[in-house]
């Protein structure tokens, strides 16, 4: 078990996660408060939207707490694949709430509701600052982490949703045209849908143990066969178990007398050098057992 892994690259900013949480809440509890005692659809569908936000975030949250309890013997890489789990339910989330916007787009183009403008703008302006603050405190966190890229979306599509709003508000206040907020809807769900594929496929690949996006393993292989009294490498992989943690195993031959430690040594300082992979399985083979290894299949 590897002590230097305690902490993922989302745990760093779970404090700024729960700041989001409190103000999403909050503004969530004021705006359908508002849209029940208006009578404002816009208002309770925007609120729906806010809602994903708060379950979305708290998804992150659970994720985080669990990932950061000990490993153990049933699982000895403890519970970083949750965040990933969270990213993917993050993602499913975000294509229902697009699809619930296409849906209320039909309903409203039919029968578009009469929206009270004075109300939904003020509110939509209120949740426009609040979008805008959460988004600053996970910015740098969605950099390193799907699972905070993920909040940060939803975050962010939400501060689509409160412009558009207040855009539609603006226009139904001076010209009374009512068929703009299915409109505005439709750009909601047009920008929702593009990002939330995304961040599926990335953490669906994470998932599957693929290679991460930004390691080259053809260097990696190169740096290994460079170091000296390295004969060759096989059985190479690098996966992630979470964002910011990923993980390399190899089979290295090296020369016959070659000090087996002083490679490992040099092997492991090369690897957290230059691709930042502190967490290395190595197997040393020595090039004659090797070979006699190869040569019996």
């Amino acid at each position: 078990m590897h002590e230097g892994h305690s902490h993922s690259a989302a745990h760093a900013s779970a404090g700024r996660l729960r700041l989001v949480l409190l103000l999403t809440g909050a503004f969530l509890i004021v705006e359908a408060a508002a849209g029940f005692l208006t009578d404002s659809l816009a208002l309770i569908a925007d609120a729906a939207h806010m809602l994903t936000d708060v379950v979305g975030v708290s998804f992150a949250l659970f994720a985080i707490s669990f990932a950061t309890r000990p490993a153990t013997s049933a699982k000895t890489y403890g519970y970083y694949r949750l965040e990933m789990l969270a990213a993917l339910a993050n993602g499913l989330l975000l294509i229902g709430v697009a699809i619930y916007i296409l849906f209320e787009t039909i309903t409203r183009i039919s029968d578009p509701p009469d929206i009270p403008g004075e109300t939904v703008l003020a509110v939509a302006v209120v949740g426009l600052l609040v979008n805008l603050v959460c988004a600053r405190l996970l910015f740098e966190g969605q950099k390193t982490s799907l699972n905070m890229r993920g909040a940060f979306l939803e975050v962010v599509s939400d501060f689509l949703g409160s412009v558009v709003v207040i855009v539609a508000a603006l226009v139904i206040l001076t010209t009374g045209f009512q068929f703009i907020d299915p409109i505005a809807s439709i750009l909601i769900a047009l920008f929702i849908l593009p990002r939330t594929w995304k961040l599926i496929s990335e953490s669906v690949h994470v998932l599957l143990e693929g290679t991460p996006r930004n390691v080259d393993m053809a260097h990696i292989k190169e740096h290994i066969l460079s170091t000296p009294d390295v004969v060759a490498v096989h059985d190479l992989h690098v996966w992630s178990m979470t964002s910011g943690m990923p993980i390399m195993s190899a089979h290295v031959v090296i020369a016959d007398g070659a000090p087996a430690a002083r490679i490992l040594d040099d092997l492991n300082i090369c690897l957290e050098d230059h691709f930042e992979i502190d967490h290395c399985t190595i197997q040393i083979e020595r090039a004659d057992r090797s070979h006699r290894e190869h040569a019996g299949h």
